[in-house]
C-alpha cells in the first residue's frame, strides 16, 4: 500500500536524523502518488533536502543467449523536464531544499534548475562521459549567462521560472497537456507523411 511505503520513508529519516548531527538529504523516485505529499511528509520528519528524481537501473535483454545483461545508460538533458516541472511546482510550497539529480549535463541544464528553484544542480553522467573538467567549464558558462542577463548571484534567478512567479502558473499543470497536443505541427507543415 503507498501510505504504508511512505511511512517507512518517513521512519527512516526520524530514525537517520536521531542518529546524526549532519543534514539529511532523501532521494526519491517519481513513482509517488502524491509527490507534493511525500515531500511534506518528510520534511516535517526533519528531512533538510529532497533529491528529484532517482534513477532506477533497468537491465535488458540479449535475445541470442535470452539473459538478462545490465545495461548502464547515461542520462540526457531531456530527462531534465520531470524535475524542472515537480521542483517548479514545489518551489517555497515545501520548507525543505530541493535538488535536483538526472538529466544535468549542460550550463543550459543548469540555469534550468536553478530558474525552476532547485538549491542544487547535481551533474554525474556528464562527468563520467566528460571528465572532472567539465564541471568547470560549466560552471564557467553559467557565470557568463548570468553576467549577459544581469544576475549579480544565483540567489537572484533562484525561482524565476517556478510556478508561482511565471505569467502563465497552468503550463505546469495536466490541463496543459491537450494545449501541448493541439499546439502540434508535423514536420513539413500539414498533411505531410
Amino acid at each position: 500500500m503507498g501510505s504504508e511505503v511512505e511511512g517507512m520513508y518517513v521512519r527512516l529519516v526520524e530514525a537517520v536524523k536521531e542518529s546524526v548531527t549532519i543534514p539529511v538529504a532523501v532521494k526519491l523516485n517519481p513513482y509517488f502518488s502524491s509527490i507534493p505529499n511525500i515531500i511534506h511528509q518528510l520534511a516535517e520528519a526533519g528531512a533538510d533536502g529532497v533529491v528529484l528524481f532517482n534513477r532506477f537501473y533497468e537491465p535488458d535483454f540479449d535475445l541470442e543467449t535470452e539473459t538478462v545483461i545490465p545495461n548502464l545508460q547515461y542520462s540526457t538533458s531531456e530527462e531534465l523536464r520531470l524535475r524542472l516541472r515537480w521542483v517548479a511546482i514545489l518551489y517555497k510550497q515545501v520548507q525543505t531544499s530541493l535538488a535536483i539529480t538526472g538529466g544535468v549535463h549542460t550550463a543550459a541544464d543548469v540555469i534550468k534548475s536553478l530558474l525552476a528553484g532547485a538549491d542544487v544542480a547535481m551533474m554525474a553522467s556528464a562527468v563520467l562521459k566528460h571528465g572532472i573538467g567539465h564541471v568547470a567549464s560549466t560552471l564557467a558558462e553559467v557565470q557568463t549567462w548570468m553576467e549577459h542577463h544581469g544576475y549579480a548571484n544565483m540567489g537572484q534567478m533562484q525561482g524565476r521560472m517556478s510556478q508561482r512567479m511565471v505569467h502563465n502558473p497552468t503550463a505546469f499543470e495536466r490541463a496543459n497537456y491537450v494545449q501541448v497536443l493541439q499546439s502540434y505541427k508535423p514536420e513539413g507543415g500539414e498533411g505531410s507523411n
